[in-house]
């Protein structure tokens, strides 16, 4: 989510190029002019104090009321340049700046309360934004959504601050439901970014969030040495040593871990052995949900999602414990199998109340942009 910029503030305030000598000339006397002129060059070149003692030079010569508003004026300008918002701020109210020149220097300045009021004064769909941003600062969640969701009508690049404000005020659903029109509209892996690592924080069960992680994978959403590390952690533990070795693996030849990375490696060693042990055991598999788990299991860290498919639709079609762990299983195998169409109709199945339809669901979600 995009906050308001500091170049959106300068334009704000009306200062975003230094004022010419003769404008000045025509409203000022040549020595607050001159002034002016030199505080506006110091603060182009990022001399704030010499900008600042211009100034008030300036001001010490301004004898009338317009002299003194393009004084006040230029110390805005600097002071904004300085990021001293809140002295800006104060120099604009002082020569009775409007509500619009002044709610984006409240906000920089965390003035929230002081932001909003000039926004709503002002009017317009930029001073909502910056409304929007103010109660998100000050833990305002649900209004926040009430601006967003008024803005998100007119204009859908406001979903994405929608989203934000929903996943703050704590509605999963809302900010699930926003998200999923965001990404139609945009599938990109920058915009998976955005949701999967917000929903990485979530509390979830060991293999919700195995799914998840994969989803990352799948997106090209892990490049850090210890999200490879947690995600290779995860597969072991839940049975699936061939797809944290996969995944090493891809990881290791992107360089994503390095040589020297000792868990990297130690984690790649324990995971090529399970897998080379699942392997193995394949052919004395019980007929059973477990064994056929353990199949699809291996089935997928080996890259043969047809196979993959086969075993976890018998645990799916049953009432087992493991039943749903199966369906979403299954439902990822069939992404990957390039049966995009019958995986949405295996995510469909998960019930509402398990642990594994939020992830489920964004599973889904992908599968729809896959065909």
């Amino acid at each position: 989510m995009k906050l308001v910029s500091r170049l959106a503030i300068v334009a704000a305030i009306g200062l975003a190029a230094p004022l010419g000598s003769v404008a000045y000339a025509q409203a000022v006397s040549a020595a607050v002019g001159k002034a002016l002129q030199s505080a506006s060059s110091a603060a182009g070149r990022g001399n704030t104090a010499a900008a600042t003692a211009a100034v008030n030079q300036a001001r010490a010569a301004a004898k009338t009321p317009a002299e003194r508003k393009k004084v006040a004026e230029m110390a805005a300008y600097v002071y904004t340049r300085g990021g001293q918002f809140s002295r800006a701020a104060s120099e604009l109210e002082s020569v009775g700046a409007s509500p619009r020149q002044l709610a984006p220097l409240y906000y920089r300045a965390g003035q929230y309360s002081k932001a909003i009021a000039a926004a709503n004064r002002a009017g317009g769909t930029d001073m909502q934004v910056i409304v929007g941003q103010s109660y998100l600062k000050t833990g305002e969640n649900a209004k926040a959504v009430g601006v967003y969701e008024k803005l998100s009508r007119s204009n859908p690049k406001y979903l994405e601050n929608l989203a934000a404000a929903q996943y703050k005020s704590g509605d999963k659903k809302a900010y699930l439901a926003t998200t999923e029109k965001l990404i139609r509209f945009d599938p990109s892996p920058a915009r998976w970014k955005t949701l999967l690592v917000d929903l990485k924080q979530e509390k979830m069960s060991r293999e919700a969030k195995l799914a998840l992680f994969q989803l990352m994978r799948e997106t090209n959403n892990i490049s850090r040495p210890e999200d490879f590390a947690e995600f290779a952690k995860l597969a072991i533990v839940s049975n699936q040593p061939g797809v944290a070795k996969r995944a090493l693996d891809e990881a290791k030849a992107a360089g994503a871990v390095p040589a020297t990375d000792q868990q990297g490696l130690a984690l790649l060693n324990a995971a090529t052995q399970r897998a080379a042990e699942a392997q193995a055991a394949l052919p004395k598999l019980p007929a059973t949900p477990t064994g056929f788990m353990t199949a699809g299991n291996t089935y997928m860290g080996l890259g043969d999602y047809p196979k993959a498919v086969g075993a976890y639709a018998k645990v799916a079609v049953g009432s087992s414990p493991q039943a749903d762990q199966a369906r979403l299983l299954l439902g990822i195998s069939q992404v990957r199998a390039g049966q995009a169409a019958a995986a949405r109709k295996t995510f469909g199945t998960i019930a509402p109340t398990s642990t594994f339809k939020d992830v489920a669901s964004l599973w889904s979600l992908y599968a729809s942009s896959r065909g």
